[in-house]
């Protein structure tokens, strides 16, 4: 979330939280919460149900699922109980050292139909003071963020018996008889789609929309047609791994087997000489080198006269006394093995 605004409501022009804060509130009238005769109420709604929060001056603020989940989450990840005290004195008072007490306590939020809803613990004073109606009205403190207007969490909350849903800059009343022109944000109506023109009915009739839009598509069913079960899908997903892992294989073995039908046509035709032929090999295994070594071999003269020998029995004193080398190289230059042999021993002696 981007750097937040604080809101809250007071009676008097208080110190701003933090530097360029905007300070602006809603109000619960506590009178009409369900409560035991005689007794403050336990369960008090904190923020009415959104989206789209409207207060009198035609501001909007955003409490949808993602604002109610901030909210939430936010409270969660505190830890502890957020103050209701009098007359905001925690954002008041407290920053010059005054004192600031608790009237009560709210210990646990909750999402009713949208709205949320605070479970109380008062002080002995403060619920008395709610119980006979000398205090009747809570006003939560929240930060939002100032772009998208979304609301973000909950700071704090006072009784106060002044009311203000007119909501200005900083949430206490202050007559405006130079204007009474609604000014709705401008951010706000493009959330919404709207022209900075529009009207403030046809905001809220936007905002209610787009809260009944919501409301359809989160009791929409999956169409289970669309859907199968984790384990057919896990299982579909191992045997196409596997298949590709086969073709693979067959694929790399005729490949291989070509290759060296190839290396020995060629070893044949005399194209290749024994000695290239692994280097032949290991060219064919890159990616195009079969076709490669085919176009050589089309092209290359022959370097190597068939020596005959294939049909030939080996001498048996000849294959002792040559060596693969020695074998090599007369089957390269087509020498006879065994007059190559003598000329070595000739050689030797």
């Amino acid at each position: 979330m981007n750097t937040l605004r604080r809101a809250f409501n007071s009676e008097r022009q208080p110190q701003a939280p933090g530097q360029g804060a905007t300070l602006v509130a809603l109000n619960t009238d506590l009178s009409t919460q369900p409560q035991a005769e005689g007794a403050a109420p336990e369960w008090v709604e904190l923020i009415p149900a959104g989206p789209a929060i409207t207060g009198r001056d035609g501001r909007f603020w955003l409490f949808d699922e993602l604002s109610q989940g901030l909210v939430v989450d936010a409270f969660t990840t505190r830890g502890i109980d957020l103050a209701v005290d009098w007359e905001h004195a925690s954002e008041i008072k407290a920053p010059n050292g005054e004192p600031a007490p608790a009237a009560g306590w709210i210990d646990q939020l909750e999402i009713r139909e949208g709205a949320l809803w605070g479970h109380v613990q008062w002080t002995p004073r403060g619920g008395a003071q709610v119980a006979t109606k000398e205090y009747r009205f809570l006003s939560p403190v929240f930060d939002y963020d100032p772009t998208s207007l979304r609301i973000g969490r909950l700071v704090s909350l006072g009784l106060t018996n002044k009311p203000n849903l007119f909501l200005t800059a900083l949430n206490h009343e202050q007559p405006t008889p130079e204007s009474t022109d609604v000014k709705i944000s401008a951010a706000l109506l493009a959330l919404l789609g709207l022209p900075e023109t529009a009207t403030e009915e046809q905001a809220v009739s936007a905002a209610t929309q787009l809260k009944a839009t919501a409301t359809a598509k989160n009791s929409e069913q999956p169409s289970l047609d669309r859907y199968v079960p984790r384990a057919d899908y896990d299982a579909l997903t191992t045997r196409a791994a596997n298949a590709e892992q086969a073709l693979a294989t067959h694929q790399k073995a005729q490949h291989t087997a070509t290759v060296e039908t190839e290396i020995q046509a060629a070893l044949t035709a005399g194209k290749i000489t024994p000695a290239t032929a692994d280097y032949h090999r290991a060219a064919c295994s890159e990616q195009g080198g079969l076709d490669r070594f085919r176009a050589f071999v089309a092209a290359a003269p022959v370097v190597g006269d068939a020596s005959g020998l294939e049909n030939r029995k080996p001498n048996e004193a000849t294959a002792t006394a040559l060596n693969a080398e020695q074998q090599a190289v007369c089957a390269q230059f087509g020498m006879d093995p065994v007059e190559f042999a003598k000329t070595l021993k000739s050689q030797e002696a």
